[in-house]
């Protein structure tokens, strides 16, 4: 999995690339987000355009994730998730905590 960030404004995005399995790049994630919410960032919007597939530590990533920015007094959007992966995550119920969105600009505009 390869990851990129960016800052929009006050928003930061993580861009994700290939399959998310966990392991050293769950690591890598998760200090990222804890970077950016050191900072003061308080809102994030995960980009899984080039995410094929994702496994269950993948999901509890994004869990992780969301845990750290609430606790922040933030929130967590994502953004081209496939439909594979849309299907996942309404099987594991996870569309009620997560908001999706169908393009990184829709997803900032919902903050």
């Amino acid at each position: 999995m390869k990851i990129t960030d960016k800052v929009h404004g006050k928003i930061f995005i993580i861009g994700l690339a290939g399959k998310i399995v966990g392991g050293d790049d769950s690591t890598l994630f998760h200090g990222k987000v804890h970077e950016y919410v050191d900072a003061g960032y308080k809102k994030l919007v995960i980009d899984m355009a080039k995410v094929p597939w994702m496994n269950s530590i993948g999901f509890g990533m994004l869990t992780g994730a969301l845990k750290v920015m609430r606790e922040a007094g933030g929130d967590v959007k994502i953004a081209n998730p496939s439909d594979k992966i849309k299907d996942l995550l309404s099987l594991m119920q996870l569309l009620r905590v997560f908001k999706c969105y169908d393009s990184v600009e829709k997803a900032i505009e919902s903050f």
